[in-house]
């Protein structure tokens, strides 16, 4: 019933998605190579919580997310996500939820890992990269697909909510433009117990992903034909 009820929600929320991009967002995706069939890892940076609906609306394929698990708590949100097979990221739990991402890329799966952890900070730049993408990609062999996106800060809502008797903060961003760049992909081989090398891996996928972002809000720029800076003509 797992597989069966992963697939058909999937099969449902799809179209959703897809219909709440197209009508709320003006989404601009570009992808420097076709995904290959099998296993992948897509690690996009994380401006809005809504990324994880966003990107994967855009992939056209099902993928598995790795989720902070303040959501998984949300009524019927929390419910959606289980049954879709998303898994779920908590605090000092997180070699069970990379061990869950390895087994769905050992089945052939896509898996989307946010390296950054936490939404990107409102004020600019990125946070300093997590070690579970490296970590994913050096103990599965999985190509990582990088992903720059780029939104309108200014057009992000902050939202408080409690859950679970906790206050939280989400980043909604319910419209305007959205600008993604989808990568080629990236391969990494090395012993995952290599602490370096983890590091030296995340630093190298992290920084491929501020490029792409950096594209994505250049094609923006071109789109509108207007630079940050810029003066009026009057």
């Amino acid at each position: 019933m797992g597989k069966f009820s992963e697939k058909l929600l999937f099969g449902i929320s799809k179209p959703i998605v897809k219909t709440y991009t197209g009508a709320m967002l003006d989404m601009d995706v570009h992808k420097k190579s076709p995904f290959p069939a099998g296993a992948k890892i897509i690690a996009p940076n994380h401006p809005s919580t809504t990324d994880p609906f966003f990107i994967a609306g855009a992939l056209n394929q099902q993928s598995f997310i790795m989720i902070k698990d303040v959501l998984f708590k949300v009524p019927i949100l929390g419910e959606y996500l289980r049954r879709s097979g998303h898994i779920e990221v908590a605090a000092g739990r997180g070699q069970e939820a990379i061990d869950q991402a390895l087994e769905h890329l050992k089945a052939g799966h896509t898996i989307m890992i946010f390296p950054e952890g936490l939404i990107s900070p409102l004020s600019g730049g990125y946070n300093r990269p997590r070690s579970g993408v490296a970590r994913l990609a050096l103990a599965s062999g999985a190509p990582v697909f990088p992903v720059g996106i780029h939104l309108c800060k200014d057009r992000i809502l902050s939202i408080p909510s409690t859950v679970n008797g906790k206050r939280e903060m989400g980043y909604w961003y319910p419209r305007g433009p959205y600008n993604v760049t989808i990568g080629k992909p990236m391969r990494f081989s090395g012993d995952v117990e290599d602490h370096e090398l983890v590091q030296n891996v995340s630093r190298q996928i992290m920084l491929k992903i501020m490029r792409l972002a950096y594209e994505s809000e250049q094609r923006w720029y071109r789109t509108t034909k207007s630079l940050p800076g810029t003066l009026e003509t009057v």
